[in-house]
């Protein structure tokens, strides 16, 4: 094997690790050893005499398996090889090594693979090439080079789709690949793209079973077995279900079975209702049968403790071993609405609606509450999933399978973790460009600020602001509670999302329309004048004493169809990108006639702007849409429409900002930086000395006053707006790059906008607008106005830092002094500590 060529900051050794193949079924890789011999060579006896062939350039025959396998998991200095397993025996199913072409120090290594036959194609050679590349970079191998037959075309074809820049040279029979192995961005979006297709098969056999077996079903409809199987013959589900139950021969008028393994025929989904101990066995049959999906209602798991944490990792092995995916345990189940599955397989006692909102939970009673919540406010849901303590699947496979799901509009989310929130980041983005995502987010107390050695840490530790970072860049829309993520649903399930923040308003009623104004503005809406082609249109329809300004009052005696003809005329002016109805109701304008016209005008503004309405009445009936027909949002307070349209208002211009990437920044010296911090961390230090900040500052093209050393006086800082920039390397969510008001305001307004690396420069520049004290850079109050650019530039530069340095665990730049000519780092504090490793490429 090879030996680490720095033993002070060794690369991270490869540990067993799950990936996810094409077809959603997953399968564990992990280095070879010596005494893996005997299964290597039974796995090259199972290959087809041509696969046998072209993994070796040559016919080899049954009695040189055996060397040639000691030969694949042999030690030889500069090689290393991997498997990937299935089954509870850790069946091989594939083979991958690299060899250092000059030993343990080459910079080129030779790379061979082979997956067994049934395996080909399901994009596993691809994922054991990546990991070889990561694990041979961290080793000083730069290029791979591999020798393939010219007629191997998969083998080609795998080399060329992995998102390395591969070169293949012909030569008569033969070929020669070369690429190096570098994980660039295209490397990264291809192995994204094979993930996405995993994930949406994986969750197929869940939504879409052909069969379903209910494992603890029972006849009474109160317990946690009956009430699933009641659901799911009540909805009723489109194809089979097959209760199972030692003794009883029928379960709620339908023929049952006493173990899994006695069903007729093929069982996809398994809905598993006993008591926690018994679970694991239960599993194991369904393993046996070859039950693709399980949903573990059962508690007693990771929830309750060291004995429930054993209990559920020996749950997930058996799925692993047994090529099953899992929802749960401690869940409340799954439904899929559509008519041609009717999937009910939970145990709540409310039947769902059919709609086109998709909801993931990890909160089981949540989960409950949410179908009559949904009902009760018009909305009914698509898919349904309460994913309980997310032991496998989680809300990232979720929302990649909604991402491609014809029946699902929009995608709510009530989370109390992250297990990846980089990569939950990275698939939201993408996925909100095309259906919103709104998210409850638990757990905002302050903590962890104790443990920060610098000014950003402590800012950020004792905030919320990471997690608001996260949703922004990813454009998730944020909801502090469960009825306000209905109300935002409410809204982008019927309207589309604003252009701009400017509001009409049209009441019969001043007060509410007061309220609601004020409302708008703290939301940061505007209230507009509306313009004079639109006054002078609205003054005909309006009585004598109604007034056509901004609100449009319609007076006490507005009618249904005054409201409609006020919507039709505000809503076509240009300068108003959304309506706000307001309805005290009165005997003139009934609340059920007026919704109807207000939907009515609605319709005829065909989708140019948003409509929300405002019945100003205890419980307000949602409009329930007939066939095809999308009606305005009811909320009961004007706040709460303000409050939502706000923030689809944002969601909209994240919409409208191009997607970008982080831009290149000339005059930066990455490996002289490198050498800076590697030097720090090999020597054991903490904290850079400010010469050794100045000078890695500097390798970025930041602009530093010399430290003072010895009997050297420090040169007198600019005069300016003080301010800070820095970052905090938050061990799940990377690096959070925070840019606010410096020295002591910072410390009494804690005026500060945080954001995610990777920063585009349309995020560094977000981020100065958006501060409260960003009115002191433009020149406040005949101030000479800064230099911006230079400020908007340092956190460009700070961000592409961090983002390239691992090492740099923390960095505070207090004050940087943003004057006319420039931005100047006054006083810099880096803390650094051995990285962390990379999850490796195509693991779980």
């Amino acid at each position: 094997m090879i030996p680490l060529p720095d033993e002070e900051n060794p690369p991270p050794a490869h540990v067993p690790c799950d990936v996810v193949l094409r077809d959603g079924s997953t399968a564990r890789v992990r280095v070879t050893d010596a005494g893996d011999a005997p299964r290597v060579a039974e796995f090259l006896r199972a290959l087809s005499p041509g696969s046998r062939a072209l993994r070796f350039c040559g016919a080899v025959g049954e009695q040189a398996l055996p060397r040639e396998a000691e030969r694949l998991v042999g030690s030889a200095d500069g090689a290393l090889g991997l498997v990937a397993t299935v089954g509870g025996a850790g069946r091989i199913i594939g083979h991958a090594m690299f060899v250092g072409l000059t030993g343990v120090h080459s910079e080129v290594a030779e790379v061979a693979l082979v997956i067994a036959d049934e395996h080909q194609g399901q994009g596993l050679g691809t994922i054991l090439l990546g990991q070889l590349a990561q694990i041979a970079a961290g080793h000083g191998v730069r290029s791979f080079t591999a020798d393939v037959l010219a007629h191997n075309r998969r083998m080609l074809h795998a080399f060329q789709e992995s998102g390395f820049p591969v070169t293949i040279t012909l030569d008569g029979d033969d070929a020669r690949v070369d690429f190096p192995i570098e994980v660039t961005g295209e490397t990264l979006r291809r192995f994204d793209e094979r993930e996405w297709t995993a994930a949406v098969n994986a969750m197929r056999p869940f939504f879409e079973p052909r069969s379903v077996a209910v494992i603890g079903a029972s006849r009474r409809r109160e317990s946690v077995g009956g009430a699933l199987l009641h659901n799911l013959l009540a909805y009723p589900f489109a194809g089979p279900v097959f209760p199972v139950h030692p003794d009883a021969p029928v379960v709620q008028g339908i023929p049952a079975y006493p173990g899994v393994e006695e069903i007729p025929g093929p069982v996809d989904l398994a809905v598993i209702a006993v008591p926690a101990e018994a679970v694991v066995e239960a599993a194991e049959a369904c393993a046996r049968k070859g039950v693709r999906a399980l949903v573990v209602v059962s508690a007693g798991f990771a929830e309750s403790g060291a004995l429930g944490r054993s209990r559920q990792d020996a749950l997930l092995q058996v799925c692993r071993m047994g090529g099953m995916r899992l929802i749960g345990p401690n869940c409340m189940g799954i439904v899929n609405s559509d008519p041609a599955v009717q999937l009910n397989a939970t145990i709540a006692p409310v039947l769902p609606v059919a709609g086109r909102i998709a909801f993931m939970s990890q909160s089981g009673a949540l989960g409950q509450a949410i179908m009559g919540y949904a009902s009760a406010r018009g909305l009914g849901v698509s898919t349904l999933v309460s994913v309980g303590n997310k032991a496998d699947i989680s809300g990232n496979d979720l929302v990649r399978y909604w991402a491609q799901d014809a029946g699902t509009d929009v995608i709510l989310l009530y989370l109390e973790s992250f297990g990846n929130p980089r990569k939950f980041s990275r698939i939201a983005r993408q996925v909100a460009r095309g259906k919103p995502i709104v998210a409850v987010k638990s757990g905002r107390s302050p903590a962890g600020a104790h443990a920060a050695g610098s000014h950003t840490g402590a800012l950020l530790g004792a905030s919320d602001l990471t997690v608001d970072a996260l949703f922004r860049h990813a454009g998730v829309i944020r909801a502090d509670t469960l009825r306000e993520m209905f109300d935002i649903a409410s809204l982008l399930a019927t309207q589309p999302a604003p252009r701009g923040r400017r509001v009409a308003l049209i009441t019969n009623a001043g007060g509410p329309a007061i309220l609601c104004a004020d409302a708008c503005q703290g939301e940061g809406l505007e209230i507009p004048r509306l313009a004079g082609s639109t006054l002078e249109a609205l003054r005909p329809v309006l009585p004598a004493h109604g007034d056509p300004a901004n609100p449009v009052d319609l007076g006490a005696a507005a009618t249904p169809i005054l409201y409609r003809r006020a919507i039709e005329i505000a809503g076509r002016d240009p300068g108003v990108d959304a309506l706000i109805v307001i309805l005290a109701p009165t005997h003139s304008a009934p609340a059920e006639d007026t919704l109807g016209e207000v939907s009515a005008g609605a319709h005829q503004l065909a989708g140019r702007i948003p409509v929300l309405a405002v019945v100003m009445q205890p419980a307000p009936q949602p409009m329930i849409p007939r066939s095809g027909e999308r009606h305005p949002p009811v909320y009961a307070q004007p706040e709460d429409a303000a409050r939502s349209l706000a923030k689809v208002a944002r969601y909209g211009e994240w919409l409208a900002e191009p997607a970008s990437d982080a831009p290149h920044l000339e005059g930066v010296r990455r490996k002289e930086a490198l050498a800076i911090v590697a030097g720090a961390v090999s020597r054991g230090a903490e904290w850079l000395s400010p010469e050794e900040a100045a000078q890695l500052l500097r390798c970025y093209g930041l602009s530093c006053l010399a430290p003072a050393t010895g009997d050297e006086v420090q040169p007198m800082a600019p005069e300016g707006v003080e301010m800070i920039v820095g970052v905090v390397h938050d061990p799940r969510f990377g690096p959070v790059v925070a840019c606010g008001a410096g020295g002591v305001v910072m410390e009494l307004l804690k005026d500060v906008s945080v954001r995610l690396t990777p920063l585009s420069r349309a995020d560094a520049e977000e981020m100065v607008r958006e501060l409260k004290t960003y009115p002191l850079l433009t020149g406040y109050r005949g101030a000479p106005p800064c230099d911006v650019g230079a400020l908007v530039d340092a956190v460009l530069r700070v961000a592409a830092l961090v983002d390239d340095l691992p090492q740099v665990v923390e960095l505070d730049l207090n004050p940087i002094i943003v004057h006319p000519a420039e931005a100047a780092v006054v006083d810099a504090r880096v803390r650094v500590a051995p990285p962390r490793p990379s999850p490796l490429l195509g693991q779980r």
